[in-house]
């Protein structure tokens, strides 16, 4: 369609070592850039994933991560990639532990897909969540 603007399908951010202002722009930018995709709730969830991923990378290794988010009409694809090849797991949280340890049972629950690909220096932890046209 001619004058249309073509929504964008690809989202790239590096992060700054403990940047944890980064968190909430990541999750701007990502909120933007899925427009109308997916169900309802689904950006809602993309955020939410997102946000954990990131603040894990930020937290737990001291250095910078780079974030990608890939969109297309079926599905969602974020991957957030550090520089610390320890590999991660969900654990059960403490149920005292106020709101700490979390983060990737929350991705483990609610994304379609998710995992830990080692990449030598560092590794991507990265979810896919369906969407299909709104």
């Amino acid at each position: 369609m001619a004058g249309e603007a073509k929504q964008r399908t690809r989202l790239l951010r590096r992060v700054g070592s403990a940047d944890l202002t980064a968190v909430p722009e990541v999750r701007h930018a990502l909120r933007e850039m899925l427009g109308t995709w997916g169900g309802p709730g689904a950006s809602d969830v993309a955020e939410l994933l997102t946000s954990e991923l990131v603040t894990n990378a930020l937290v737990h290794t001291g250095r910078g991560a780079v974030v990608t988010a890939t969109v297309v009409p079926e599905h969602l694809r974020v991957e957030v990639r550090d520089f610390v090849s320890e590999m991660v797991r969900p654990c059960v949280p403490i149920a005292d532990d106020g709101t700490h340890g979390r983060g990737l049972v929350l991705v483990q629950t609610l994304a379609d897909s998710w995992g830990v690909e080692d990449r030598g220096v560092g590794k991507v932890v990265w979810f896919e969540l369906a969407g299909g046209a709104a």
